[in-house]
């Protein structure tokens, strides 16, 4: 795949239109690491002048944050921005809510001031300035339902950006009772990903994919790679991974235009 560093821009002496983060889940996770590739696909298709870190990424510092630890955090955003800053980078795309909230609204505040996209955004920028088509006909009459992130709707109000992708792949589609503002965490976010359950009855994944299964979907779309394994991992838990696929929305626009 042709994805090149910033390094290696610099090395030419370019400067790309944006800068591609890829985020910890879409560096390391092998389900998440699909996401990416699709991303990358899209964004080559496109035409898209962009470029990654590479090994000069590290964590946003999300996680150490909403876990508590305001020290590290702002060890690895310092970090980050400092990396950012020697690029002079002005805008930068993930495909990972945490990601973006952290930059876009966390990083001002410690000197890293950028124009930050989350992928579903920067995707309808791309068809509405024309760079990118959708073909409407492969998916056509499959039933879909999406989960919002919550780091995309309540804390970024966003909650249009995915549906209007949603609504062009030529789907149907069925919302869940509890939706948007009202949507249920998926029970990764805020660093709940990485600690022991709680007391109660039932896991928030599994509750949150039973929300979906009653809209009778033959795909859950998601706009987040935690949401995406919490999902399938709910799907898998009420054993239907032969019937229900979980697919990033990236994913979806890569299949029907069979990128």
């Amino acid at each position: 795949m042709e994805v090149k560093t910033m390094a290696d821009m610099m090395a030419e002496g370019k400067q790309p239109e944006i800068l591609f983060w890829v985020g910890s889940a879409g560096s390391y996770d092998d389900r998440a690491k699909k996401i990416t590739r699709a991303f990358v696909k899209v964004l080559n298709f496109a035409k898209v002048n962009f470029a990654v870190l590479g090994t000069e990424e590290t964590s946003t510092g999300d996680v150490a944050k909403r876990a508590g630890n305001e020290f590290l955090f702002q060890m690895q955003a310092m970090m980050n921005i400092e990396v950012l800053n020697a690029y002079e980078i002005k805008t930068i795309v993930t495909c990972d809510p945490h990601s973006f909230n952290t930059l876009k609204n966390e990083y001002p505040e410690l000197g890293g001031n950028y124009m930050v996209y989350h992928h579903t955004q920067y995707i309808k920028k791309l068809i509405d300035d024309g760079r990118l088509k959708i073909n409407d006909e492969v998916l056509k009459g499959k039933r879909l339902t999406f989960h919002d992130p919550c780091y995309l709707g309540r804390a970024n109000d966003d909650y249009e950006s995915p549906r209007d992708l949603i609504r062009r792949l030529g789907v149907k589609v069925t919302e869940m009772k509890r939706t948007k503002s009202r949507a249920l965490c998926c029970g990764a976010g805020g660093a709940q990903m990485f600690k022991e359950s709680e007391k109660g009855t039932k896991e928030i994944n599994v509750l949150r994919t039973e929300d979906a299964l009653q809209t009778n979907p033959d795909i859950i779309a998601t706009g987040c790679p935690y949401c995406n394994t919490m999902i399938t991992d709910g799907i898998k838990f009420k054993e239907k991974e032969n019937k229900v696929q979980v697919k990033d929305i990236v994913e979806l626009i890569v299949e029907v235009n069979n990128l």
